[in-house]
């Protein structure tokens, strides 16, 4: 019952850079006495909501109370417009014949309105989404991706999954799933790669050219006896510390 998983923002969909965008321009605005674009790079893989409350609580500054819905109002605007597919996702993921979800951080209405958007939802055809409103703690707890392992009737190390930040993949390693750290879209910085390099992921892939090849070697590793005696995870519930790292969602 071999698993991917993809997240969604970043990895599929090359959102995070417009969503980032317009969440510096409004909060340099509302909270001028933080260096906003530091914080939210440092705040990749986090809900909107956590985003704010975090850069709040930094600032000497209040947010109007309508801001978490103004700024999903213009991030949504912005998507509607400009949204695209991370380049060769569609055809990485025609030639994948093993079973598929998406474990997203974002709200299940953003995630299949950027599917549609794309025309990935017609790619992936019928597909489980797992969104952030469906738990209590959103990633970097490993909380959806073990209700979607639950759900699918799957085991953690029968998952791959496929995230761009320190926070999705914190998220699933500690979970139990093994990582492909994605760092191909547009929102990501230098020395990135070496960030979930350092975290423990399996894999760091740079193209989605890259992944049909990188599932086959996870599935022929798997298969090996050194595979079972050494495997490449960590323990359900050794995660890291929940203040990881997004913007989204």
């Amino acid at each position: 019952m071999e698993t991917l998983i993809f997240d969604c923002d970043g990895v599929l969909v090359d959102s995070e850079v417009i969503a980032e965008m317009t969440l510096a321009a409004r909060l340099a605005e509302w909270l001028p006495d933080l260096d906003i674009e530091a914080e939210i790079g440092k705040a990749l893989g986090q809900t909107t909501a956590a985003i704010l409350a975090g850069l709040e609580s930094a600032s000497q500054h209040p947010l109007p109370q309508d801001a978490l819905a103004l700024i999903d109002d213009e991030i949504e605007a912005r998507l509607a417009r400009d949204l695209i597919a991370i380049d060769g996702v569609a055809d990485a993921i025609a030639r994948l014949t093993l079973s598929k979800a998406v474990v997203s951080n974002s709200r299940r209405q953003r995630v299949e309105s950027s599917l549609n958007r794309t025309g990935l939802a017609e790619v992936f055809g019928a597909l489980p989404i797992f969104c952030a409103e469906q738990v209590a703690r959103p990633k970097p707890a490993p909380d959806i991706y073990l209700l979607a392992a639950k759900t699918l009737g799957v085991e953690p190390y029968d998952c791959l999954v496929v995230e761009d930040s320190v926070s999705g993949a914190t998220a699933a390693r500690a979970a139990g799933m093994t990582v492909i750290g994605f760092v191909g879209a547009s929102h990501i910085a230098p020395g990135h790669d070496q960030r979930l390099d350092d975290l423990g992921v399996w894999r760091v892939m740079r193209r989605m050219s890259e992944l049909p090849g990188l599932v086959q070697a996870w599935q022929q590793r798997r298969g090996s006896r050194a595979d079972q005696q050494e495997p490449d995870r960590q323990a359900p519930g050794q995660q890291a510390d929940h203040h990881g790292s997004s913007v989204s969602r």
